[in-house]
Parts: structure tokens; C-alpha cells; sequence
């Protein structure tokens, strides 16, 4: 719920998500111009209409999903867990906490995880022209003074598309044993595969077009650099420091039983991908391969198999800072920060925003941005994440860095495939999931407690520089839209409330849930 404020002031909403919310009052009226109020959801009744599994049960039934794993993250931790379905109809083999899918484009965000490590070691450079690590150049004849970056790859900025050579190319590096095909081959206008349409006619840097083929430069590069094939420098920079068994390389997993096979209804249930029943691929043999010459036979576009679990110690890294859950630090905090930081944003003719689905990116991850029938996952919530979508499979993993809440979601099949949504540009079965979680997440309900941290902001209170009518002990911290505190209070009668520039931010009680509100 909002306020408006005319003038220099705040407009602030509780985040606190219960099933019922219940109007307490007006909206700011136009004629205070001189105040600043806080205005609060309040909830009656803290038990959800329809349980979160009930939920999911019947999204499963509406939409004849073949298996599903979605999990809800309420303030860091895994508060809601369904499985269900079948990984493997032909065995009759049912989803689990240990079921794995090929998550497809999620997988981006790990890739560009691994890249970003490398360039906190310093062993890559965002800005460098990525032709310096490559044995080949990469360059938009459209634009032959332009460089290509990282920062451009993992934002798809760089002018590097899908085009007509890509597909045949990607064939054939999938079906080469040892001699792959470099990606030169691909992105040379010499090359065997190289077609007019891999780069675009707009400037490198300038224009957003989502692709495949940036993540599998980004692939190469860091092996390049790094001198190791990308799926074992994948596992060796974040997979082994965080105990995690997932992997690009299918060959490579334990309990390959538990890998979900990838379906579409083609007159009956048909497996598109994964279909292994229990019995591991190996590892490619690829003992002449050259690392840095063509790391997208690891598909770190979209080849990572993860389970739902396995995703949420991921995203933990990303909402914790750079610490996963058990501690360990995996990525500085400014490492982090730069991945979420807005590096393109939709401004009607400078890319091209996929029916309304992508409107803002950082470096690997997709910023949402809430807009009407776009982008909306959680719509009181600043998320982060990426979607995927392959062989029959849909794939979400979005979260709020500030509130640490999101959402996880993964099936591997649907009778009648995907309609598009009714309010947003994701699926109705990704609405319905969205939706469900969003109401889910009771974990919130109270603003304040009763015990040495405690603190309760009155509804009222005034302009910057005034003091709050707050009641209580401990620390109030004033945080920026990613997590990054600008200001600290205590939380007792007299505190003021600081100065701070136009944009979102958080007041976070210690200890207890997250007040939102935006500096005009």
C-alpha cells in the first residue's frame, strides 16, 4: 500500500506480505505538504485461504504439468518446498528434493558468477577487448573501431547475435568428439559458419539483443584467460567452494537417476532432452581440446543441470553479498554489487526488450523492473534472477537482495505448452506459481517485537531532519536499493531521520523485517 507526497519527501509502504491485507485508512491527502507519513499494511489474519502445496497441486492440474519443483525464499531462508510429478514418465520415476533439471538460461547467471570471479582475481578485465585473449578476433564489420568487452557480453550490449550461422555451428561443436570447431570459425567473416547477420548493424555497447552466443564468448574467455575448459573452471571457482553437485558436464553428476528428462506432448508424452533413465552419458572425451577456442560445447548458455536446492545456495551468494549459506565467502560484495547494478535499461528504441519481458540487465542477471504487463514477479519487491526456457522445460529464479525473499521454479514438461500471461510477459503457469508464492510468504508479519532489538516506527512522522516517533533498542539501518547501508539510527524516541538522495531505499530494523519507501 502507498502514500504520494507532493514535494521533497518520502512515499513508503511496509513490506510485509500476509494473505489479507486491510485498508486502515486514506492515502496521504494532497494538502500535506508538510509531513511525511509512514503508511502500514495491517493483517488480520495471518493463515493463507489455500496452503502454497494446495496451490501448486492445482497448477500442476490446470496447466498438465508433467513434474515441478518451486520453492518460495522468505527473508533468506527456504520457507515453502514443493515437488511433484514425474521426472521420468517412461520409469515412473517421481520429482524430488534431489530431482536435477537442465534449468536452461538461469544458467547464465552461474556462468557470469565464474566470470565475475575472475575478474575480482584480476585474471579478467570487463573493459579489455575480448580479441586481447582470444586466437581469434572478434569484431562487428559494421563497426571495425569498436570494441567488444565482457561488460558488453554479459549485458547484452555487444552487437554479437544468434544469427543464421550460430545453429548449424553449435551442431556441429555438439556432435565433434575431439577437433571442435573454433568459435572463430562462427564469428570470422573468413569462417566456415559465418553468416552476414552475427552482429548487428548497431554499435557495439549501444543496443540490447539478448543471445545465446554472448555467454558462449563469455565461456571462451575465461579459458582463455584461465587456461582450463569451462565446465571443470565453472566447478573449481564456485561448485567445490560451496559442496554443490551440479554441472555443465551431464557425465560429470552423481545420481544420474535423479536427472529430470525434458518432455513435450507431440501425440503423447515425448522426451526432448535428459531422457538417460539412470544410466550416465560420460564425460565428453576431448583430450586435444584447446581451451579458449570454443567453450560453448559446455553450454554455459543453458546447460546447467541443478536442482531446485542447489539454486536457492546459488542465489544465497548473491543475496548474502557474495557469502553463501553455510558461511563461506564466494564473491566480494562489490563483485555482487556490479552484478546487480543496472548496465542497459529499456528506453523504447534501444533494443529489443522481448515483448515487454526485459526491460533492465546488470551483468548476467535481469533487474525487474515491475512494469505493467512486463516484467512482474513479486510486484512490491525489487527482484533479480533470470528466467529460462528449453526443450519443454520453463525455469524462474528471481530474488530481493534487500528482503531476501524469492522464488524458484522448475518443470520439465506441460500438456498444451505455454500461453502467455494475462498480466505480465511471463507464462500463466509462471503467473500462478508467482502468485502463490508472493502469498506464501507470511514470514513477515511483524514489523516489530517485544526483546532487546525491538522497535516500532509510529504512523506518523516528519520531513528529513526531523526526529522519528520510534519506540525501542538497537540499530536502524537506512539501505539503498542494494542492500548497501547509507545511514545508521537507533532505534529509540529521538532519532532522526537522515538526508539522502532520490531514489528506493530500506529502513532495516535490526533483527527484525524491511520498511520500504522512495526519496522524490
Amino acid at each position: 500500500m502507498f502514500g504520494e507526497f507532493d514535494g521533497m519527501g518520502y512515499v513508503v509502504s511496509f513490506l510485509i506480505h500476509l494473505p489479507r491485507p486491510l485498508h486502515v485508512g486514506p492515502l496521504i491527502p494532497r494538502s500535506m505538504k508538510t509531513r511525511l507519513l509512514l503508511i502500514a499494511s495491517f493483517f488480520l489474519n495471518s493463515c493463507a485461504a489455500q496452503t502454497f502445496s494446495e496451490a501448486m497441486d492445482e497448477a500442476m492440474e490446470t496447466h498438465g504439468v508433467m513434474g515441478m519443483s518451486a520453492l518460495v525464499i522468505c527473508d533468506g531462508e527456504i520457507g515453502e518446498a514443493y515437488y511433484g510429478g514425474l521426472r521420468n514418465y517412461e520409469n515412473d520415476w517421481p520429482v524430488d528434493e534431489a530431482t536435477r533439471y537442465r534449468i536452461a538460461s538461469i544458467s547464465k547467471s552461474v556462468t557470469a558468477m565464474g566470470c565475475m570471479k575472475l575478474v575480482e582475481s584480476s585474471v579478467l578485465d570487463l573493459d579489455l577487448d575480448i580479441s586481447e585473449y582470444l586466437p581469434f578476433d572478434v569484431s562487428n564489420p559494421n563497426h571495425p573501431d569498436a570494441t567488444i568487452t565482457l561488460r558488453m557480453l554479459l549485458s547484452h550490449t555487444s552487437s554479437v547475435q544468434d544469427g543464421y550461422g550460430y545453429s548449424p555451428f553449435l551442431t556441429a561443436t555438439y556432435q565433434s568428439t575431439n577437433n571442435l570447431p573454433s568459435l572463430g570459425e562462427l564469428l570470422e567473416p573468413t569462417g566456415t559458419w559465418y553468416t552476414s547477420n552475427m552482429y548487428r548493424t548497431e554499435a557495439p555497447g549501444t543496443h540490447f539483443a539478448y543471445s545465446n552466443l554472448n555467454f558462449g564468448l563469455v565461456a571462451t574467455v575465461m579459458e582463455a584467460a584461465a587456461g582450463l575448459r569451462f565446465d571443470v573452471l565453472i566447478d573449481e571457482l564456485i561448485f567445490q567452494p560451496m559442496g554443490l553437485g551440479c554441472s555443465y558436464d551431464v557425465g560429470a553428476l552423481e545420481g544420474i537417476e535423479n536427472l529430470a528428462a525434458l518432455y513435450r506432448n507431440q501425440g503423447g508424452w515425448v522426451a526432448q532432452a535428459d531422457q538417460f533413465n539412470g544410466v550416465s552419458p560420460g564425460s565428453p572425451e576431448l583430450a586435444a581440446y584447446t581451451p579458449g577456442s570454443n567453450g560453448s560445447r559446455f553450454a554455459p548458455q543453458g546447460g546447467l543441470r541443478s536442482s531446485a536446492a542447489e539454486l536457492y545456495e546459488l542465489m544465497a551468494v548473491l543475496f548474502n553479498g557474495g557469502v553463501a549459506s553455510h558461511g563461506n565467502a564466494v564473491l566480494a560484495p562489490e563483485t555482487v554489487e556490479a552484478m546487480l547494478t543496472e548496465h542497459w535499461t529499456y528506453d523504447g528504441s534501444n533494443g529489443n526488450n522481448y515483448y515487454n519481458l526485459f526491460n533492465s540487465w546488470g551483468l548476467g542477471i535481469q533487474r525487474v523492473t515491475n512494469t505493467a504487463m512486463g516484467d512482474i514477479v513479486f510486484p512490491e519487491l525489487q527482484m533479480y534472477g533470470h528466467p529460462g526456457e528449453a526443450y519443454g522445460l520453463i525455469s524462474d529464479w528471481y530474488f530481493d537482495p534487500v528482503t531476501k525473499d524469492g522464488v524458484i521454479f522448475l518443470t520439465n514438461g506441460a500438456w498444451n505448452g505455454y500461453s502467455f500471461g494475462n498480466n505480465s510477459a511471463f507464462y500463466t503457469l509462471e503467473e500462478d506459481v508467482f502468485a502463490a508464492g508472493e502469498e506464501a510468504l507470511d514470514c513477515t508479519a511483524d514489523v516489530a517485537t517485544a526483546g532487546a532489538t525491538s522497535a516500532l516506527i509510529a504512523p506518523n512522522f516528519g520531513r528529513p531532519g526531523e526526529e522519528i516517533a520510534c519506540h525501542g533498542t538497537g540499530t536502524m539501518l537506512w539501505q539503498d536499493a542494494l542492500g548497501k547501508t547509507v545511514a545508521q539510527t537507533p532505534a529509540q524516541r529521538g532519532c532522526v531521520i537522515p538526508t539522502l538522495p532520490a531514489g528506493s531505499y530500506f529502513i532495516r530494523i535490526e533483527g527484525q523485517k524491511t520498511v520500504r519507501f522512495t526519496v522524490l
